[in-house]
């Protein structure tokens, strides 16, 4: 699907929610074993990194650029979980309001790409708004081929959309390796996807308070995501937070 193209939603039966939240669950069941066993296995390929890092190294803001710097990117990332949230519900109810959400939610990864430029360029920030982009609309691919009963379709969207984390935290890593390992950003990326899958899938199934309680968890990683972030760029970018 084309990062660009706006994101459609069709009414769906009771039925067919009850199917893709029947798929989205097993795929999130196959997502917590790799997960399990890439933590058992230190030889797998993700997770071959051998320099370390620990959210332990995050500094704290302390002067005013970097609190509001902070800040910002809380914001940003806090936006991404909500919109996405809000996404998952208008679409599992049939919502007119779907479309407006789901154009708000596109808008935030063009915001995010745009954060770092000042940083890292750009044509940087706008690489990390297509890759934003891709994860937003293929999410949205898995969605679809769940609700249509597809299989196959849906285990395609779903490769591409882990491949497409990975994606994203290797750019990352590369940009600033010594706060981003790359380790360490694909498993925080399979993190966000690991729970929003869950989210998607509880809320589509019906299970409004696993959904609400899926959310928590997601608004908790996120914001450890954003202080990773913010903190690794003051650390790389000192002088422009003086």
């Amino acid at each position: 699907m084309d990062p660009t193209t706006t994101i459609s939603r069709r009414a769906v039966p009771l039925a067919a929610l009850l199917t893709v939240a029947a798929l989205l669950v097993a795929l999130f069941a196959v997502a917590a074993s790799n997960s399990r066993a890439a933590a058992a296995d230190p030889n797998r390929d993700d997770q071959d990194e051998t320099q370390t890092h620990t959210h332990g190294d995050l500094r704290p803001p302390h002067t005013e650029r970097q609190v509001i710097f902070h800040d910002q990117m809380r914001k940003l990332w806090e936006d991404h979980v909500t919109w996405t949230r809000l996404a998952i519900v208008t679409f599992a109810d049939g919502s007119a309001g779907f479309d407006a959400t789901a154009a708000r939610l596109l808008q935030n990864q063009t915001d995010i790409g745009n954060a770092i430029k000042p940083f890292y360029g750009a044509a940087a920030g706008d690489t990390l708004t297509a890759l934003l982009r891709d994860h937003i609309t293929i999410a949205v691919e898995l969605l679809q081929a769940a609700k249509a009963g597809d299989t196959s379709a849906l285990e395609d969207a779903n490769t591409r959309w882990y491949a497409n984390s990975n994606d994203i935290a290797d750019f990352l890593a590369a940009a600033n390796p010594r706060s981003w390992p790359r380790a360490e950003m694909r498993a925080a990326m399979k993190t966000h996807l690991d729970q929003t899958l869950a989210e998607a899938g509880h809320e589509l199934g019906g299970d409004y308070a696993a959904s609400v309680a899926d959310y928590e968890e997601i608004h908790v990683h996120i914001l450890d995501m954003a202080d990773l972030l913010s903190s690794g760029i003051i650390r790389q970018f000192p002088g422009k937070f003086q």
